[in-house]
């Protein structure tokens, strides 16, 4: 595996001669990998010749106040991990590297930035969609892989994949869980253990949302008020939002559509913020 740390070093790494490289697939991560990041990497090992991961705590898509500082870093496990998948190239840039002092350009994807996660992280999906876009001008993938645990920020892609005519194939691949049913998260390491056996709420609602679609409820209301009733059991969670909308552009219904409805929850549990989802549809471009 090669590990570049500037712009100039990955793109003589991808202009190298390498036998059968064709296919080119790209997984843009922060790090501190689990088993759904390395879920995205087998997948673009299984569907592309050449496989790059990227890792990168892009500071733009953090807040004022939030955990840019203390968000979790071990690049030498990280390093390790990737190299035992097969990973061909590693991305590990700097800040500076990524965002030098003459930076002036931002890409917004609005109407689907100031919704769900966006209407407390003003300006995080502007972070998310210029530093994937200037990623996917570095690496020139055929297919970039992304998980459903962050579906908004599939969608923002999806659009910005369409709106801009890029030249790649998002795929979104479903969300991978611990045996307790907790989606993965690099951010799951903050959660005391009190915390983490409160965050189940997250799951358990979802759930019983899907049950519930399965069992032919169509009222949106009636989902929220049960996914509400199953996590208000838990006093160490505070809910930031749940929140039944439509997939194509996240507005929220009052009729669930079966195929175009995201069913997306956040809430606290002390210091962390935690997302979960269930989909009743398809992320593609």
């Amino acid at each position: 595996m090669r590990i570049c740390r500037t712009i100039a070093s990955l793109r003589r790494a991808l202009s190298a001669p390498i036998p059968g490289r064709g296919r080119v697939g790209f997984v843009p991560t922060m790090g501190f990998l689990h088993e759904g990041h390395l879920s995205l990497v087998r997948a673009s090992r299984r569907e592309n010749d050449l496989t790059v991961v990227s890792i990168f705590v892009n500071p733009s898509q953090f807040a004022p106040g939030e955990d840019l500082r203390r968000y979790p870093r071990d690049p030498r496990r990280d390093a390790a991990a990737l190299r035992r998948e097969g990973v061909d190239i590693l991305f590990i840039p700097g800040d500076a590297e990524m965002y030098p002092k003459t930076f002036r350009t931002w890409v917004d994807v609005t109407e689907l930035d100031d919704k769900l996660c966006g209407r407390t992280r003003p300006g995080h999906f502007r972070g998310v969609a210029t530093v994937v876009l200037k990623l996917f001008h570095l690496v020139r993938p055929q297919r970039a892989y992304f998980g459903m645990k962050d579906a908004q920020q599939g969608l923002v892609i999806r659009q910005m994949i369409r709106d801009l005519d890029l030249s790649v194939r998002l795929r979104v691949l479903p969300i991978v869980r611990d045996a307790d049913g907790l989606a993965l998260s690099s951010r799951n390491v903050y959660l005391s253990a009190e915390e983490r056996v409160a965050a189940l709420a997250l799951p358990k609602a979802l759930r019983r949302a899907r049950r519930l679609i399965e069992g032919g409820e169509r009222d949106a209301r009636a989902l929220r008020a049960a996914m509400r009733a199953e996590i208000s059991l838990q006093p160490l969670l505070a809910i930031d939002y749940i929140a039944v909308v439509r997939l194509d552009d996240l507005e929220e219904t009052a009729q669930i559509e079966p195929g175009n409805t995201l069913v997306a929850v956040a809430v606290r549990a002390g210091r962390t913020r935690l997302i979960d989802n269930y989909l009743s549809g398809e992320i593609k471009c």
